[in-house]
């Protein structure tokens, strides 16, 4: 079964037109005990298909643990979105279906251009932040509001590389849900122990991560 109708094809290679530097895909999947491995491999091949700038690597979250634990994925489907030598530490954890597919193009095309569209202002503030930040997003795929959250993370963690982001699919993996509250979403974890929700702009989104480890700070 195919995932993208012609229509999508043909509006995704005019979008990959504009793609500059190749893109790494790695895939880490297993057969059991992996509700959508199957079906987020199959989207992942048809997308990779649509331009020779995207390069998909899959491999067997089992069988090729040292890979795994190299890029640090501790659950599947796993998905990393690097530049052909540069670990960006942006990571899909589900399907990235319904509207968090268009974060993962929009993650493709700003490893391949350089280009996070944000402000200048942000742009300095990011570069400022010398200490560890783990960002986690969790989204369902009916959520219209959760790429933007997905994509400031990505786009964070490509200017600053202390910074790792991950998208997280909430009804794929019911206790990270259930241990972070997940309520509703986009839920924002931040290093743990920070949270918001919602969609914000980026100066707030920034604001909120700098407010995190500062607080990281002040508890230990």
């Amino acid at each position: 079964m195919n995932f993208l109708k012609e229509k999508d094809k043909q509006e995704i290679i005019k979008r990959f037109e504009n793609l500059k530097d190749k893109v790494k895909i790695l895939f880490f999947t297993q057969e059991l005990e992996c509700q959508y491995c199957r079906e987020t491999g199959q989207l992942l091949k048809e997308l990779s298909e649509l331009s020779d700038k995207i390069k998909l690597e899959t491999y067997n979250f089992i069988n090729d643990k040292e890979i795994a634990d190299k890029f640090g994925i501790d659950k599947v489907p796993g998905i990393v979105v690097m530049s052909e030598d540069i670990d960006y530490g942006i990571r899909y954890y589900g399907i990235p279906a319904g509207y968090e597919f268009s974060s993962l193009l929009e993650s493709i095309e700003m490893i391949s251009t350089g280009d996070t569209q944000l402000s200048q202002d942000v742009i300095e503030k990011v570069k400022t932040i010398d200490k560890p930040v783990h960002i986690q997003v969790f989204v369902t795929p009916t959520c219209p509001y959760c790429p933007s959250a997905v994509l400031m993370g990505h786009a964070l963690a490509i200017l600053n590389r202390n910074i790792r982001a991950d998208m997280v699919e909430a009804t794929e993996f019911p206790q990270l849900a259930y241990k972070y509250n997940v309520r509703g979403v986009p839920r924002v974890v931040i290093n743990e122990n920070h949270f918001f929700e919602g969609a914000l702009p980026e100066n707030l989104y920034v604001d909120e991560v700098l407010h995190a480890i500062d607080s990281s700070i002040n508890n230990n």
